[in-house]
């Protein structure tokens, strides 16, 4: 997908998100903040995103999200639960109505068996809402797992902003 492709999808998810009335709020590890470029890279967008969090370490992502030491010892960084409670945190911590985690192993080093490079888990909340999550694996080097984990990121607010 290129950097076309990423800000037409954006600007997508910006219509979507302003027609159902939601703000949103990103809460990236792997990716580094590039939700949150995509995003703003709309004009516009300071209507319908409220801010993101870049957690990169375990550290902050129990400090600046809330999530356990619980979960991160038993789960890992690359869990679904974490990156449920990573979009609960983020939720918590924000005005927005809607959120998106991201969390995932981009490579090239640190992939295990059980946690392979291109392993990439998601989580959305919305407010009065349950939170969804999903493990997707990306094949490619580096900036292809995390520009594919952008673009499902945002792909997967767009699907959850019309409930």
């Amino acid at each position: 997908m290129s950097a076309e492709d990423l800000g037409a999808l954006a600007a997508r998810l910006g219509a979507a998100l302003k027609a159902a009335g939601l703000v949103l709020a990103t809460a990236e590890s792997c990716t580094g903040g590039w939700v949150g470029e995509a995003v703003t890279s709309v004009s516009g967008s300071s209507e319908w995103f409220d801010r993101g969090f870049v957690t990169y370490s375990n550290e902050a992502k129990r400090e600046m999200l809330g999530v356990a030491g619980e979960t991160l010892e038993r789960c890992g960084a690359v869990s679904e639960e974490t990156a449920r409670e990573m979009a609960e945190g983020a939720l918590a911590r924000s005005h927005a109505s809607i959120a998106v985690a991201v969390t995932g192993v981009a490579g090239p080093t640190g992939g295990t068996p059980t946690k392979p490079v291109g392993m990439v888990c998601f989580a959305w909340a919305a407010r009065g809402g349950a939170v969804q999550s999903e493990t997707c694996r990306f094949a490619g080097d580096r900036a292809a797992v995390r520009r594919q984990a952008v673009a499902h990121a945002l792909a997967g607010v767009i699907a959850r902003a019309g409930r």
